[in-house]
């Protein structure tokens, strides 16, 4: 009984010892706080007559050590990073300009990374109005490879806005050259996608300019899939 007893106390012993406590968890995608989604940033502190230092701001992520901040100047799409273990980082950008910014959350004790979502914003410069922001690609991704529907098309799909909200149209330029200049039509402010014709095993490209009332425009720049 007692050689029974003492098998079962370190059987349970080795039990205790011998769990598998998992991987360690992954960070978690940090919430944006400032500057605010499409709006206007005017709080920055002027460095010289093109440059002025704004401050990011997010909130904390679970399982995170440290922040890399990245924002992208949409006129270029140059990208500025600096990595931080606090929720704030301040960056010289540049005024009158439309930026896209973005926090990943890291841990060392994980291999994966969180991403947070991208906004969009102005960056105040001496203007009293603002181009639209350049329109956001959505679907096809750039560089995929897409089927058509049963009517030979491929439906394009895409986000815009504007710190004024004044947005007018969206034009679509769709072509098998890049870069396409033909133009596929034109939305209004609050229609963003359009079916075009395709061809299988080609690839295509595609742009949109859009107009706010103003008269002022943004280009997204150019992207292109590939149909099966």
């Amino acid at each position: 009984m007692i050689r029974k007893i003492l098998g079962l106390a370190i059987l349970a012993l080795l039990v205790s010892c011998g769990g598998d406590d998992g991987p360690p968890p992954a960070p978690e995608g940090a919430e944006l706080v400032f500057p605010d989604e499409n709006s206007e940033c005017t709080t920055g502190t002027s460095v010289n007559e093109t440059l002025s230092q704004v401050t990011f701001q997010w909130k904390a992520s679970k399982n995170t050590e440290s922040y890399t901040l990245s924002v992208v100047n949409l006129d270029t799409n140059v990208p500025q990073t600096i990595s931080t273990s606090t929720t704030s980082a301040s960056l010289s950008i540049a005024k009158g300009t439309p930026f896209a910014w973005s926090v990943t959350s890291r841990s060392s004790r994980s291999d994966q990374v969180a991403s947070s979502e991208t906004w969009l914003f102005y960056n105040a410069g001496s203007q009293t109005t603002y181009p639209p922001f350049p329109a956001q690609l959505v679907n096809p991704l750039s560089g995929s490879t897409v089927l058509k529907n049963i009517a030979n098309e491929v439906v394009l799909e895409w986000q815009g806005a504007d710190v004024d909200n004044d947005i007018v149209s969206f034009e679509v330029f769709f072509s098998a050259e890049n870069p396409p200049e033909s133009s596929a039509g034109t939305t209004n402010a609050t229609t963003m996608e359009l079916p075009v014709s395709v061809e299988s095993a080609t690839v295509y490209y595609w742009k949109i300019i859009t107009t706010d009332q103003e008269g002022n425009t943004s280009d997204s720049g150019v992207f292109e899939f590939k149909v099966y």
